[in-house]
């Protein structure tokens, strides 16, 4: 028998799972620290040590690497970055490369 109840049971598909993406925040001279920190907190869930630690490493470093994500998880978060930083009058940039 080929089919069950509808479905196809000749072969198995396997599903692939998602790749990873990864969230960078890039450093600019004009962002102030304090609202990298509040940020970080509201969009990545960032603790508060955890996003100065992260902003301080942006800071020295030019970059940090912020979070893992799915592809579409990783787009919105940039997103919401982009948004909230123009709407603060901040030139704050976000990208997202494959893991």
């Amino acid at each position: 028998m080929d089919t069950v109840l509808g479905f196809s049971t000749k072969k198995k598909q396997k599903l692939k799972e998602p790749g990873s993406f990864k969230v960078i925040l890039l450093n600019d001279h004009y962002t102030p620290m304090d609202f990298v920190t509040g940020l970080l907190m509201a969009i990545f869930n960032k603790e508060l040590r955890e996003a100065e630690r992260i902003m301080l490493e942006i800071h020295k470093n030019g970059r940090s690497v912020v979070g893992y994500y799915t592809q579409d998880i990783a787009v919105t978060k940039m997103k919401q970055v982009h948004v909230v930083a123009e709407k603060n009058g901040f030139p704050l940039t976000c990208v997202v490369e494959k893991a």
